[in-house]
């Protein structure tokens, strides 16, 4: 069955988003031939894809701004004979995908991440037409189980037997730039320090400003520790103010992803302990996987979909992201621990290539679509 993707967010665009769409489309064909019985190269092992990289969908000049994207979406799947559409972004994608299917009855799936679910169920226009939009889908496909219930929710039994969870996956194999991580241990001295790294979107709820606040006591308990975070963001200032008062606290601004995946790897712990915000939360957290598949432990915010990204007591620990004490004994404990911290690294590696393999994912996406 030829497949579209209809997506906002799509490589090089940066974020968890545009890579979960993005290997999608990666394996796609590898498992549609494996399925079909034809080569990778075959046009029905293809996934299509449409996306506002070259700005084609949304433009500014028009309202609503996403009437061009319904004009591109017909022309594409009439050319190209398309059986079926995943849509990667409800509002305003799936608006024009549940016109489109009334129009000519080609059937669409939804994929929800959490935050995007979540602003769509505020009250108003928009939550209407969200409802709708799902009611007409033909399967919704969530990131996590955490999404899925609220589906189920706000829409009840009418949604049930569409509702399916494919978490994002990960890459098994991450080739570290050697040359870069020992410019990193010459620049910082990491060889002497134990070494706490975040990144991420400097935002409120990702909770690196408990992690600040606590660094003066972590100290006390386990000397040169130093704490290392990386991004951008609202909080830029205010961590870089920190970081200009505390010693122990460098803040590394936005980094490359070959210089996220060398701090990762030279650093002994990776720590990201966000909290639910309102609507704003945490889908699950690529990051967390992204560390383990280094072997590394995490501590993470037992909120959100968090938990299904990260198994306490296996892959890392989990926190209650507001209660400071539990998020500095945490810390301690795995610093003041090797044993507990390789145990919980290697296993958080096992866990990641079994579980989270992006063609394992991928498969359980791809047999959705064509049950």
């Amino acid at each position: 069955m030829k497949t579209l993707l209809f997506t906002l967010e799509y490589p090089p665009f940066k974020g968890g988003v545009a890579n979960y769409y993005g290997n999608l489309a990666k394996h796609w064909s590898k498992i549609a031939a494996a399925h079909l019985g034809l080569n990778e190269r075959d046009e029905a092992s293809k996934l299509t894809v449409l996306n506002n990289n070259n700005g084609a969908l949304l433009k500014k000049w028009v309202y609503p701004q996403w009437i061009p994207s319904f004009l591109q979406l017909s022309s594409v799947v009439k050319k190209q004979n398309i059986k079926h559409i995943i849509v990667g972004h409800i509002l305003p994608l799936g608006t024009v995908a549940c016109w489109h299917y009334k129009k000519t009855g080609i059937p669409y799936s939804v994929v929800l991440h959490g935050m995007d679910f979540a602003l769509a169920m505020k009250p108003g226009r928009k939550q209407i037409m969200a409802k709708r939009i799902l009611r007409n889908a033909t399967n919704i496909i969530c990131s996590n189980k955490y999404t899925a219930e609220l589906v189920y929710k706000h829409l009840g039994k009418e949604v049930s037997g569409k509702i399916f969870v494919v978490h994002p996956g990960i890459n098994p194999q991450v080739e570290i730039d050697e040359s870069k991580l020992e410019q990193i241990r010459r620049q910082y001295n990491t060889d002497n320090k134990n070494v706490i790294f975040s990144c991420g979107r400097l935002e409120e709820r990702k909770g690196f400003q408990n992690v600040i606040k606590l660094m003066p006591e972590i100290i006390q308990s386990i000397l040169y520790s130093h704490y290392f975070i990386a991004g951008d963001g609202p909080l830029k200032m205010e961590i870089l103010e920190s970081s200009m008062n505390n010693k122990n606290i460098t803040y590394l601004g936005r980094i490359s992803d070959a210089e996220r995946d060398a701090w990762i790897s030279l650093c002994d712990l990776f720590v990201m302990p966000s909290y639910s915000n309102g609507a704003d939360f945490e889908g699950f957290g690529i990051v967390y996987l992204e560390a383990n598949i280094l072997k590394k432990p995490v501590i993470a915010g037992n909120s959100g979909g968090v938990p299904e990204a990260v198994e306490d007591g296996v892959s890392g620990l989990l926190v209650e992201p507001q209660d400071l004490n539990a998020i500095k004994e945490a810390i301690i404990k795995i610093l003041s621990n090797p044993s507990l911290r390789e145990k919980l690294g290697r296993c958080g590696q096992d866990r990641a290539i079994e579980k989270f393999n992006w063609p394992k994912q991928v498969t359980q996406f791809y047999k959705i679509i064509n049950r």
